[in-house]
């Protein structure tokens, strides 16, 4: 035991401020840790492009959170005093955990993610109990699928919509639970070895995507800076210390900011003119969009929603929503930022 614990201090997450370039990718991450109603990220991209390290040095910014001690389901003690305010001799112990961050690995099945029976209780104790799955270890937290494309879709929707809703339903052979599960859902694929249905696509809040460097000069700059932290993370570590912090700091002033960021009328108006001329279905687009947007303000110090702040986000949040045409010359990416331009009257 001791000597896992001395393992485990030695493992470093590549700095986040290290990370050179994937200006997409880092956006995305950093306004969904902002305002998790956003509804998570999807990220595509070649192979080895960073973005699993990018996903997990993302978690290292997070602040540790309070939990309700030895709680399986990270609740927080707040939400739980609210509930049992009634019980004014009602004691509870707490303590803090590092905010969760959780792989969700390609052959789970449903029972691992939602939770099943205690097998061990039932046997030993005769008693129908709970084992908490995934989710529940997620809640508060990140939950992350590499190679999402590849899962099974029936599991895909059970994540969205533990995502969507914050809560998770099991019914399983005589027990009823219902906890909460408000996580960041993080997924990543490579579009070579397919894509997600469109219906499941478009309940993802952001799209990134991610490209292969192809500057000789930053490539070298990665490839150095990669071999130089796996020989020494710890100095990394104390390198970027400033900087992760600094980024820390900002991200929790933007979530205290957050809620008295105002955007105008006329500025929804005009993102729902560009998502109604992009044939965007449902509504979807336009709420993340002005969440996104909301988000972009805060991260940024403003309390006003300004058209920069939707230029910079909107291509992230329609991208994937909109309907494929083969004949089409220009990605996705273009046509949403041309159409902008046109909305807003917005020149280069």
């Amino acid at each position: 035991m001791i000597l896992q614990n001395k393992i485990k201090k030695t493992i470093n997450s590549f700095p986040f401020t290290a990370i050179i370039g994937q200006d997409e990718m880092k956006l995305a991450l950093i306004l969904n840790v902002i305002d998790p109603k956003i509804g998570g990220v999807m990220i595509m991209g070649d192979r080895g492009t960073g973005k699993s390290t990018t996903i997990r040095a993302i978690a290292d910014l997070l602040p540790q959170i309070e939990i309700i001690k030895d709680d399986p389901f990270n609740s927080n003690p707040i939400d739980f005093k609210k509930e049992n305010e009634s019980n004014e001799k009602l004691k509870i112990s707490t303590e803090y955990i590092k905010t969760p961050m959780i792989d969700l690995p390609l052959g789970a099945t449903e029972d691992r993610v939602c939770g099943t029976i205690d097998i061990e209780k039932a046997l030993t104790e005769g008693k129908k109990a709970f084992e908490p799955g995934l989710l529940a270890k997620a809640n508060r937290g990140l939950l992350y699928v590499d190679e999402v494309n590849l899962l099974d879709d029936h599991l895909v929707d059970i994540l969205l919509d533990s995502a969507a809703s914050g809560w998770n339903t099991v019914e399983r052979e005589g027990i009823s639970i219902r906890h909460p599960a408000r996580f960041v859902l993080i997924g990543s694929g490579n579009p070579e070895e397919g894509e997600l249905r469109p219906q499941l696509l478009d309940r993802f809040g952001m799209h990134a995507e991610i490209k292969t460097v192809k500057d000789p000069i930053l490539r070298v700059k990665v490839v150095k800076d990669r071999i130089s932290f796996d020989m020494i993370p710890d100095a990394w570590t104390l390198l970027y210390e400033e900087q992760q912090k600094k980024l820390q700091n900002k991200i929790l002033e933007a979530r205290k900011l957050l809620p008295t960021v105002k955007i105008k009328e006329d500025l929804q108006i005009k993102i729902s003119e560009v998502c109604s001329r992009l044939d965007v279905d449902g509504l979807r687009g336009d709420i993340v969009t002005n969440r996104a947007a909301i988000a972009h303000a805060a991260y940024h110090g403003k309390t006003k929603v300004t058209i920069n702040d939707i230029q910079n986000v909107i291509t992230l949040c329609l991208r994937h929503r909109l309907r494929k045409d083969p004949l089409e010359s220009i990605d996705s990416g273009s046509k949403v930022i041309q159409i902008f331009q046109e909305v807003f009257e917005f020149l280069d």
